[in-house]
């Protein structure tokens, strides 16, 4: 029997960015402690090399390569761009931090490439071997980067509760999938949508291995009640790891959820809905309300995060490509509110202090009113107010639940966001109501002032014109059902 070689070409940008992981190594064990930007700058190039590979192959055919276990169409590709301009940013606003606290070093940044590369095999899987192998390789890069700073007791105990939770929710993900198999004999995702659909399997064992799937799913989404390590993370990790934390994985939870419950598990839509249901409603609801009582700023944004969540699980209860498009959207949206709040906090500290505490906003009107404003901008969006990015998210996501049908879930979501709202104003208020606890200047470098003044203004212009980054979703889930 001959051998077909795979084609290579889909998978063009994970071989580059594997290559580059090594190139990364062995340059920064060669580069000495007195160069150790050039680890820096091979991983922004290591990116923008992934971005120009994914942009030329940009198609609105579906390939498939290795056996159908890895897909390339436009849902992959745009997602992908968008991950690698999200850890590019992320690196931009880290670079200082990092440097200040001896994390400027060949292993911080060949983390974030495995990582990276993690988030683009779970967005390209279409089998449950590849999502599975693309989830773990994600998840272990990220303990390690939570315990990257081996001498602090609070990211060593994060990362122990990050991987005893995540180990966890990884078998609860494996058994249900197993189950999966057990019942249909394959692990496909397309079989699989195509064997449910003739009903040649047993629906009982189905649905106890969907059960198990979506706990997996949620603990990876960080949506309620499998959010407990969230807000110890958050608070635990280095500011820098915890913005990596928070934004690029939940595109990649995001394609992770689409191959596996729409494109595989599609045909089940009645009996995963109801439990979305629940699991958004309690997001929400824990999410806001918890928010309120916090005082540690990494901890609030965390619970800004489950509920967030919540509202993108409302976006896949409508089982449409409008309601899916709406969460995609509300993805894109969350993620650039994250990029520009965590780097807010990162402006405030300095060598020696990490501004963590609510309190560490105090006059910052005073200070830099010009940050300030930014500061502004991202609160009022993630509270959802117009013109902002994040009012649009929510009215989207809200209208694909109305026309879905479920007219009491939208009121609830409104209700609970308004619950939420508070604690985003509530910095607003000790930015300019209240008097600086510290005079110390904020001198952020020149690549670090133009990028953060244009995620403000990004956050403010695609909340008054969010047609093209609405079209771009929904063109991105059109072309990949």
């Amino acid at each position: 029997m001959n051998f077909i070689p795979p084609d290579f070409a889909p998978a063009s940008s994970e071989i580059f960015i594997l290559i580059m992981v090594c190139v990364v190594m062995l340059a920064d064990l060669g580069a000495g402690e007195s160069r150790r930007y050039v680890a820096y700058l091979l991983t922004q190039m290591a990116l923008l090399g992934c971005a120009i590979l994914t942009f030329l192959s940009f198609s609105t055919d579906v390939s498939q390569t290795f056996s159908g276990m890895f897909v390339d169409d436009a849902m992959a590709d745009i997602l992908k761009l968008m991950v690698y301009g999200t850890v590019a940013a992320v690196l931009i606003y880290s670079h200082s931090y990092i440097e200040d606290r001896g994390m400027l070093r060949g292993e911080f940044f060949s983390l974030i490439l495995f990582a990276t590369l993690g988030m683009m095999v779970m967005i390209s899987a279409s089998h449950f071997l590849t999502l599975y192998i693309g989830l773990e390789l994600l998840s272990l890069s990220l303990y390690a980067l939570v315990a990257l700073r081996r001498d602090s007791v609070v990211a060593t105990e994060a990362a122990m509760k990050f991987f005893v939770l995540g180990a966890l929710a990884s078998g609860f993900l494996l058994y249900g999938m197993s189950m999966v198999y057990g019942a249909t004999g394959t692990l496909h995702v397309t079989q699989l949508a195509q064997i449910i659909q003739s009903e040649a399997s047993s629906r009982e064992v189905l649905v106890v291995g969907l059960v198990f799937i979506v706990a997996g799913i949620s603990f990876k989404l960080s949506a309620a009640p499998f959010h407990m390590w969230a807000p110890d993370v958050y608070e635990g990790s280095p500011t820098a790891v915890t913005l990596f934390i928070g934004s690029a994985p939940k595109l990649a939870a995001f394609g992770f959820v689409m191959r596996l419950l729409i494109e595989g598990l599609g045909e089940m839509a009645a009996d995963w809905q109801g439990m979305l249901v629940i699991l958004a409603v309690m997001s929400m609801a824990i999410g806001n309300i918890a928010a309120i009582a916090q005082t540690n700023v990494k901890r609030m944004l965390a619970y800004s995060t489950i509920s967030h969540m919540g509202f993108v699980l409302l976006g896949f209860i409508s089982a449409d490509s409008n309601g899916y498009s709406s969460a995609l959207f509300y993805v894109f949206a969350y993620v650039l509110m994250t990029l520009g709040s965590f780097a807010v906090i990162m402006l405030l500290c300095r060598y020696g202090f990490e501004a963590e505490n609510i309190s560490d906003f105090k006059g910052l009107s005073k200070r830099n009113a010009w940050y300030a404003f930014v500061t502004l901008l991202l609160m009022l969006s993630l509270a959802g107010i117009p013109p902002m990015i994040g009012f649009y998210a929510k009215f989207a996501v809200l209208q694909a639940v109305i026309n879905a049908g479920y007219i009491e879930l939208a009121i609830v979501a409104v209700l609970l966001s308004l619950i939420g709202a508070f604690y985003y104003l509530r910095i607003i208020k000790l930015m300019y109501f209240d008097d600086p606890e510290t005079d110390e200047p904020i001198l952020p470098n020149s690549d670090v002032k133009i990028l953060l003044s244009a995620n403000g203004f990004a956050v403010l212009l695609l909340g008054i014109f969010p047609q093209a980054l609405m079209g771009l979703s929904l063109y991105a889930i059109q072309n990949s059902m």
